[in-house]
This record gives C-alpha cells, sequence and structure tokens, in this order.
C-alpha cells in the first residue's frame, strides 16, 4: 500500500467547506490502496467550528501536528471581530473602518501569500524526519491558504519525491485577490510564488475546468479536475417543509448578493396572494450586512428566517427538507469557474436548484447537465420569476420533485478513485 502525506490547514474541528474535501478523501482513500498520513496545525485559528466532523476520521489514521503561529492572534487584540471576519474571508467593500482597511493592506502586503506563512519553515523541517520515518512516496497541499503549498515547494527541492498540488480555489485571480489592496510589489510576488508553484509540482489538482484553463496558460505540468463532491448523511424519511421554503445553506458574504431574486420574489408577494402566504426565506450561515439591508429595501423581511451557522448534520437535513435551494455566486468575470462545494450536496438531496451567478458560470451548466434546476444571471429577473411560479404552482400541487441525471460521478468515494490514480 503506497503512503501518502496530505498536509492541510483545515481539519476537524474547523467547521465549514474547507475541511471537507480532504476529510472525505482520507475516509475512503484506504479502499484504493493508499495510506494517509496527515499533517495539520497544532492550535489553529479557525474562524467555524464543527465538533462533528471528527466523528468522520478515521480509525488508525496517523495524524502529525506542528504549532502554528497566526498574527490574526496579535491583531484580534484591537478588534476581535473584524480580524475574524477577514480571517474567514468576508471582506467588507463598503463602510470599511479606518482599522479594517489597515489590517487589509497589512493581510495583503506584509503576509504574502497569506498570514499562515509562518508555519512553512517549521513544517518543511519537521517533516523530513516524518517523510523519512513513514516511507512517503507522495506529498499532497491543498490550498487555500496558498502558503500550505510552500511547504511543498520546499519538501520538493530537498527530496526527490512525487508532489501533488490541490487547489480547492484559484490563487492571483480569486475575486478577493483585488481588494486585499496590493501594491504593485506584492502583486509580482504573488504571481511569482504561484508561477513556482505550478511548475514545480508534479501534477496539479484544480476543482473546475475554468482554473484548469487559466493554470494552463501558466504551466505545461499535468493537470487534473477533481471537483468537490457528495457524501450526503442518510436522513430518514426527511419531511418536506409546510411553507414554500428557499434556503441558502451557507455564507451569503459582501458582494454576493442576488439582487435580481429579490425583485421577482418582491414582485410574485405582490402579485400572488398565495405566494406571499406560503413563502419563507430560509438563510443559515453567515449573512453579511449589505445583502440583509438589499433584503428589507425589497420589502422581503416578514418572509426572512435567519438561522446562523449550523452544524455538518443539521444542515444536510435543511437541504432535504427544504422546497427550493439557492447556490449563489458573485457576478464577476473572476468567478466564472468557482463551484461552491455545497452545490454538490444539494444535488443528493434531490431537491430543486436554483442558481444565481455570472454570465457563463460553469455551475449553469452542471445544473443543467444533471437536470437538478435552474440557473439565472444576475439580468434574468423575469424568466427567474417565471420559474419560481412554476415551481410554486408545482409545490401547491404537492409535485415539486427533480429527476436527476448522471450525479454518481461526483461521489465522494467516486472522487477518491480518480485521485488515487494520481497517487
Amino acid at each position: 500500500m503506497k503512503k501518502a502525506l496530505i498536509i492541510t490547514y483545515y481539519w476537524p474541528p474547523a467547521g465549514g467547506p474547507g475541511v471537507q474535501r480532504w476529510l472525505k478523501f482520507v475516509k475512503y482513500l484506504r479502499d484504493f490502496e493508499v495510506e494517509p498520513v496527515v499533517y495539520v496545525p497544532e492550535n489553529p485559528e479557525y474562524p467555524l467550528t464543527d465538533s462533528t466532523f471528527e466523528n468522520e476520521i478515521p480509525e488508525g489514521i496517523k495524524i502529525y501536528k506542528q504549532k502554528i503561529f497566526e498574527p490574526y492572534q496579535l491583531a484580534s487584540i484591537f478588534s476581535k471581530k473584524k480580524t475574524k471576519r477577514i480571517s474567514s474571508g468576508i471582506i467588507q467593500t463598503k463602510d470599511q473602518s479606518l482599522l479594517e482597511k489597515v489590517l487589509l493592506w497589512i493581510r495583503g502586503n506584509l503576509f504574502i501569500p497569506d498570514a499562515r506563512k509562518f508555519w512553512v519553515k517549521p513544517s518543511v523541517r519537521y517533516l523530513q524526519q516524518v517523510i523519512d520515518e513513514e516511507g512517503i512516496e507522495t506529498i499532497i497541499t491543498t490550498g487555500p491558504p496558498h502558503s500550505v503549498h510552500l511547504i511543498g515547494l520546499e519538501l520538493k527541492a530537498i527530496n526527490s519525491i512525487q508532489w501533488i498540488a490541490d487547489f480547492r480555489d484559484p490563487w492571483t485571480s480569486i475575486g478577493y485577490h483585488k481588494k486585499l489592496k496590493l501594491t504593485k510589489r506584492s502583486q509580482k510576488s504573488h504571481l511569482q510564488l504561484e508561477s513556482e508553484v505550478l511548475n514545480q509540482a508534479d501534477s496539479i489538482i484544480v476543482t473546475s475546468n475554468t482554473t484548469k484553463k487559466e493554470f494552463s496558460n501558466i504551466t505545461d505540468q499535468p493537470i487534473t479536475v477533481i471537483t468537490n463532491g457528495f457524501d450526503t448523511l442518510k436522513v430518514s424519511s426527511q419531511k418536506l417543509d409546510d411553507a414554500f421554503t428557499i434556503s441558502h445553506i451557507g455564507s451569503l458574504l459582501s458582494g454576493r448578493n442576488p439582487i435580481v431574486l429579490w425583485q421577482a420574489l418582491k414582485e410574485l408577494t405582490e402579485e400572488n396572494s398565495d405566494f406571499k402566504k406560503n413563502l419563507e426565506l430560509q438563510l443559515i450561515g453567515v449573512v453579511s450586512k449589505d445583502v440583509l439591508e438589499s433584503i428589507q429595501g425589497h420589502g422581503l423581511e416578514p418572509y426572512v428566517r435567519l438561522e446562523g451557522y449550523v452544524s455538518h448534520e443539521k444542515a444536510i437535513e435543511r437541504q432535504q427538507s427544504s422546497q427550493i435551494l439557492l447556490l449563489v455566486e458573485i457576478d464577476s468575470e473572476e468567478t466564472k469557474g468557482i463551484i461552491p462545494g455545497k452545490f454538490f450536496e444539494y444535488i443528493a438531496a434531490d431537491r430543486p436548484i436554483l442558481g444565481v451567478g455570472p454570465e457563463g458560470w460553469e455551475v449553469a451548466q452542471m445544473i443543467a447537465e444533471t437536470h437538478t434546476g435552474s440557473a439565472f444571471n444576475y439580468m434574468e429577473a423575469q424568466a427567474m420569476k417565471a420559474q419560481l411560479l412554476e415551481w410554486f404552482i408545482s409545490y401547491q400541487k404537492k409535485e415539486l420533485y427533480v429527476k436527476s441525471r448522471h450525479i454518481e460521478q461526483f461521489s465522494r468515494r467516486e472522487l477518491t478513485r480518480k485521485l488515487a490514480q494520481l497517487i
């Protein structure tokens, strides 16, 4: 059995989507003759935690840990709330305080590629011994944080070992990168590090065809698309909501604001008394201030139910009981290749998906191919309104469901089979 060392920042009890990808790979790798060895920080500052993920760590997996220094620990002296928000990727685009502007400038220009960079050198020293003792044949780094890839870069320079770099998100082209107030020198440093990683890694994994195309312009190294997937907990006879629930499960961060949907819902509640009586908008997770203000501005506040962050198990229940599942992406060129991890759990929930994203969004094509719902861009208010009304009529008849196709390819086990072939 081959041994692979997986180097990741996010690991249980971390919550959110970042932890799930490699937790699930580790869960199934032994089925394909690969023994995973995991390396994680000993004292990380996770913005979200979910202890239920700890139950999914396979028995007997070796997990090595080293302390990490994170500057967010010092910055929180000034404002714990603002620091936590920035560390979790929530970058407010308007009404930024002077402190937030300063913290963003420091984050973007002094900590390249990110604030976890201080884990790189100690990790390289520590892992050389682990690689020898464990007989590691392959190392895998996964980012963001992309500083994790620098551990792979240095280990590759020291050892003749296979290195696979996994990009859950792009690096310099990701939406928030432009908001970090980078100087030209800092931007050049990011681009140089990105190029080094892409050209020194033996193999690269990305989560979308869009990112593969982008990286192909930077490197000739082999690039494989392995999307995220579903490994849905079975919820026995989950009852559908009585209300016409449109549920968004996960963070609705600044900029991810589907005004086109709020407009369509506003018109439907004004024109259709039954729709008005039955509508419920469930927002489960962190919701930014500008999204809430937009909802209020469209007169939809009476229909909103805010729940905050819930455990992954509870999120699965909500997905399976909702009438409609809402999936939203920022309306920009940079987000066309972003495929949110929850999309795959949505398709497994077997409920209609309402997608709102940029023109040419890769997810829209996937929704169409799997027959799991409908997706619209930010200019298609009337088409979205017509689809919502059609779904509402089906809901009234208790006939609202989907007939999905070809979704088995996105099961976590099948995706792990693809990964094992690379190892």
